[in-house]
């Protein structure tokens, strides 16, 4: 059994509850998530299962829409709602709607991010929310990120928050980005709630929750549950090749670079539609490709 479930993550489960849920109800202990999501936060979750594992870095490394809500005036440790208030300013007047929506769009583009101490980037092999929970201070790596799209979808001056839609590419902390967009303003803010509705070519539309798969697992039909593994790499390039070369290809062997075909590294090699490996450009030989994944024969 292999493939990939477009799970939607319910509230109170951290990714990895959910990894263990499924290597239980597929009976496979080859089971990954393809980027983490909060344990207060719901939304797509792509799971990968059995040979679909080999995808999970390319799979991660897609586009994710979020919609979001920045709650200004206060601020918290966690940098969402679930933290201690480390920081408060009263709100006399809410920004008007043209200055969020100007203040919103220079998030656009390219922006460097420092990520919050709870959160799970390593520092000196330590995650950072250990050395939070430590109280010890460490320097954090800054980041550079992608804000693909960022729309403000409404407001309310009573409640002191601002809900906006968000894409971004991986690696972005949106409730950093929710701390950044109140600085800007000029008030203490914190994320105050996070949805993730895509992840690549997988969205809340096509999304499985347990419930889902519980009655696929009483009928033993859960494999009908599985997206191809194909359906997670559409954001790469790809070589269709022949017969002759498939067998090479299966076997992990470099291949000649091919002629006149742009490639962007990594590529899918493909024969008709089955998909044989991912490769690249060899790093030392410049008329070579190498292969970096490779999918047993299925036929």
């Amino acid at each position: 059994m292999e493939g990939i479930l477009p799970l939607w993550k319910p509230k109170g489960y951290t990714s990895h509850d959910c990894v263990m849920k499924c290597r239980r109800y597929f009976k496979t202990k080859k089971v990954g998530h393809t980027g983490t999501l909060d344990p207060e936060v719901e939304g797509v979750l792509p799971i990968c299962i059995g040979q679909a594992t080999k995808i999970v870095p390319f799979l991660t490394d897609t586009k994710k829409t979020y919609f979001a809500e920045v709650k200004l005036g206060i601020a918290t440790d966690t940098e969402d709602a679930h933290g201690n208030i480390i920081d408060q300013k009263e709100i006399k007047k809410f920004p008007s709607e043209a200055v969020i929506d100007e203040t919103i769009q220079g998030f656009l583009g390219e922006i460097t991010q420092i990520p919050p101490m709870y959160s799970a980037v390593k520092v000196n092999g330590k995650k950072l929310y250990e050395y939070a929970r430590a109280n010890e201070e460490v320097e954090r790596p800054k980041r550079e990120v992608t804000i693909y799209e960022i729309e403000k979808l409404s407001i309310d001056p009573i409640a002191h928050t601002v809900r906006l839609k968000v894409v971004c590419s991986k690696g972005t902390y949106i409730r950093t980005l929710c701390v950044n967009i109140g600085a800007e303003l000029g008030y203490p803010a914190h994320m105050s709630a996070l949805v993730r509705t895509e992840t690549g070519t997988f969205s809340e539309k096509n999304a499985i929750s347990f419930a889902m798969i519980e009655e696929a697992v009483e009928q033993n039909e859960q494999h009908r549950l599985l997206h191809p593994i194909m359906d997670g790499l559409t954001h790469l390039d790809r070589l269709y090749v022949n017969e002759d070369t498939k067998l090479k290809v299966l076997n992990g062997q470099k291949l000649p670079k091919p002629k006149d075909i742009d490639l962007d590294d990594p590529f899918v090699v493909m024969h008709h539609n089955e998909l044989l490996a991912i490769y690249q450009h060899h790093p030392d030989k410049a008329e070579q490709i190498k292969p970096v994944r490779v999918f047993s024969d299925r036929s």
